[in-house]
């Protein structure tokens, strides 16, 4: 088994740069995700430390050994395309041991090494069949099982699950799960999908323009971003922003977006204190606004008077799609929510979770203040 290193690794195609000083450490046996929107350089960063793409500048290590010049054969890698990448005219039994006949496996070794593969992802009934003959996700598992058969250091997968349909790739997102408990090895998981980022990762790094935003494990992510973008890419649906300032009302502090105040509980005033007057971005997940006659025990509600716009039963909960003044606002409330379109209505913001960003510390994307 093996821990990988990115020591400040850059990556140009000319002169766009792809990743741009990606510097950090992944533990022995670990699941960490690389997540981000479509061109962040996540991919790349992961064909980099394949062999599939040369760095431009700094190093990858595998364990204690530098790999910028070891050929991709010879890294101790196997990787999962998202296109499976299966060969046609094989059988699935080929089509795993293929890689290990090139390499001279004895064929007993390699006879073992595929069955006990196809037992674990089963597999078992399919050896025979070739790929034309499977379904989408019974192919994924061929090309899984023929990473597995390499039994190598470290685990790479690009975006596996994309070409199945929402209810396979929730189930193959447990089997992969599963299959990191069971191998205890190195897996490196690439993803534009933030849930099955939350939901796999040991820990999760956020990518975007070929930038390291935060790395960090899915709750922290989630309940302390470090900047807007975090904040805005990860939780479903996204975080809601508001343009505001903060105002002092003799003893309390308040967040004034221009449409609507809400008090700042007494415990975090500290926090802010110092921000008086000044201009900030004010973010609530859904989830934290409620419907007043159902807002769960023990959170500092603050009312907000919106219109209702789009109503959405998922069965569970309601998604409501609200307007205040010129903002418009999601939220995640209780399924006994009888609210209609064009209704005024009071919502209940929970004080006790927010977050509140300082667009003078980098105005592209705002540091959140702590």
């Amino acid at each position: 088994m093996a821990s990988v290193t990115y020591d400040h690794v850059v990556k140009k195609f000319g002169e766009v740069v792809a990743v741009n000083d990606l510097n950090f450490h992944i533990d022995d046996k670990e699941f960490l995700v690389l997540v981000g929107p479509s061109g962040c350089g996540k991919t790349t960063a992961l064909r980099c430390l394949a062999g599939l793409e040369e760095i431009t500048t700094g190093e990858i290590k595998i364990g204690e050994r530098v790999v910028n010049e070891v050929p991709p054969k010879d890294r101790d890698i196997a990787m999962v395309f998202q296109s499976y990448a299966l060969y046609p005219h094989m059988s699935v039994y080929d089509n795993m041991a293929f890689g290990l006949k090139l390499r001279k496996t004895p064929k007993t070794e390699i006879e073992r090494r595929v069955k006990d593969t196809a037992k674990i992802l089963n597999i078992e009934k399919l050896l025979k069949r070739k790929p034309r003959e499977l379904s989408g996700g019974q192919r994924q598992r061929v090309a899984v099982g023929r990473a597995i058969v390499r039994e190598p250091k470290v685990f790479l997968f690009d975006e596996p699950l994309s070409n199945l349909d929402a209810k396979l790739r929730v189930q193959m997102r447990a089997e992969i799960t599963k299959l990191h408990h069971r191998l205890k090895t190195t897996f490196i998981y690439v993803t534009h999908d933030q849930v099955e980022a939350m939901t796999m990762g040991t820990r999760i790094a956020v990518i975007n323009q070929g930038v390291l935003q935060q790395l960090d494990t899915p709750q922290k992510l989630y309940d302390k971003p470090d900047n807007l973008f975090v904040a805005g890419f990860i939780g479903s649906p996204a975080m809601n922003f508001f343009q505001s300032t903060i105002r002092k009302d003799n003893s309390k502090l308040y967040v004034d977006t221009g449409a609507f105040s809400v008090e700042i509980p007494a415990g975090k005033m500290k926090t802010f204190q110092s921000y008086d007057g000044r201009k900030v971005i004010f973010g609530i997940r859904p989830e934290d606004i409620h419907n007043p006659d159902y807002t769960p025990a023990g959170i500092k509600p603050s009312l907000v008077e919106c219109k209702v716009d789009v109503t959405e039963l998922m069965g569970n909960e309601i998604f409501l799609y609200l307007v205040a003044g010129k903002y418009n606002v999601v939220a995640r409330v209780d399924p006994r929510t009888k609210y209609k379109v064009e209704d005024k209505v009071e919502v209940a913001f929970n004080m006790s979770n927010f977050q509140i960003f300082d667009p003078e510390k980098n105005p592209d994307n705002p540091i959140a203040v702590r």
